[in-house]
């Protein structure tokens, strides 16, 4: 059989349905969750050759999915998508077994691209402007957030920030950069 299977971690329904349908398109076999311990079941039964796991589950964080889903199958292929994206997530998704990491939104394309494109490419342009202040305060939450393994009242003693002035921020989009 030389159908590829690909897992699908999402707690979007219809962003995994319409997701999945165009993946089935063009001739994978699809598989999707909405919560951790569905994937880890659904990876141990079918062992699929790649996964797609969203950063933010309804209750749980997909980054300690990743380790899971290695243990059920350990040759599978983990892509992490977010629109919360930022550097330390990005940096942590690829030390705990993440091929790649894309943000929201994305194409078919561009996700099928990923999984293909592993290897570093020292000829990537770097983009020379620097981050926003805005930015920078975003990624240094998630940086602290992070290091207090998603503990948001630590984070917030951590920040000086009083605990709902961070919750108020989190719950936001992170800011775009302009190109």
């Amino acid at each position: 059989m030389n159908q590829k299977t690909l897992l699908i971690v999402d707690d979007d329904y219809t962003f995994s349905s319409i997701l999945g349908r165009a993946l089935t398109r063009r001739g994978y076999q699809v598989f999707t969750a909405a919560a951790a311990a569905a994937a880890v079941e659904l990876c141990k039964q079918y062992q699929p050759q790649q996964a797609l796991v969203d950063l933010k589950l309804e209750s749980e964080s997909g980054l300690n999915l990743l380790p899971q889903l290695k243990a059920a199958n350990p040759d599978i292929q983990m892509l992490v998508l977010t629109g919360y994206s930022s550097i330390s997530t990005a940096v942590q998704a690829i030390k705990m077994g993440a091929v790649n990491y894309l943000c929201k939104p994305t194409g078919v394309d561009d996700i099928l691209a990923a999984f293909d494109n592993t290897r570093p490419n020292p000829h990537i342009a770097i983009k020379e402007t620097p981050l926003s202040v805005d930015r920078l305060e975003w990624e240094h939450i998630q940086m602290i957030l992070a290091a207090n393994n998603g503990n948001v009242s630590a984070t917030s003693r951590s920040l000086g920030m009083h605990r709902r002035t961070l919750q108020r921020k989190l719950l936001k989009r992170p800011v775009k950069e302009q190109l």
